[in-house]
């Protein structure tokens, strides 16, 4: 095998513990410094290197734009695989799991937007790492790219459900 190309944190960190030799292309959207999966973004240095969406300021960005379609909104759930790290709270206060858990089990509505960077693109940056590595450019010295452009992705099945105007979209899924 010349090259890894791996999708997500979970999948970068299994193909990280298994090898330190062959290059690994990640596209991951946790923070890949705080994870370990690399010890800087500018030299990762070693055999990991591609793409981290890590942007934190989108947590408030995204819940700018649930308020400006829907300023009645009370309760907000926000989704996430809580065993990924690029998802897990990041502190440890255990109401924070047992209201989520009683949140789920009530009806919240369906799924209405994304907001982060463009999958497609990203995908892209990706398979340009794997041919910089085959053309002979080692991952060590290629620097961890983080996300310039986002895109508002919306559900309009969900919006019109909901008597929803939303004013702007870049991608929308009927």
């Amino acid at each position: 095998m010349d090259v890894i190309a791996s999708l997500g944190t979970p999948a970068t960190e299994a193909a990280k513990r298994a090898t330190t030799t062959i290059p690994i292309v990640m596209e991951s959207l946790a923070d890949a410094v705080s994870t370990d999966l690399v010890p800087n973004l500018a030299r990762p240095g070693g055999n990991v290197t591609g793409l981290s969406g890590f942007a934190p300021e989108l947590s408030g960005k995204r819940l700018e734009l649930i308020r400006e379609i829907r300023r009645s909104a009370a309760r907000i759930a926000i989704l996430a695989n809580l065993a990924n790290p690029a998802t897990a709270p990041r502190h440890s206060d255990d109401r924070i799991g047992r209201t989520a858990d009683a949140d789920a089990s009530q009806h919240l509505g369906c799924g209405l937007l994304s907001y982060g960077p463009p999958t497609r693109e990203r995908f892209a940056r990706v398979a340009l790492y794997v041919d910089r590595i085959l053309r002979g450019a080692q991952p060590g010295d290629l620097p961890v790219e983080q996300p310039s452009t986002f895109e508002l992705v919306l559900n309009l099945k969900t919006a019109k459900s909901l008597g929803l105007d939303v004013p702007r979209a870049d991608h929308v899924i009927e």
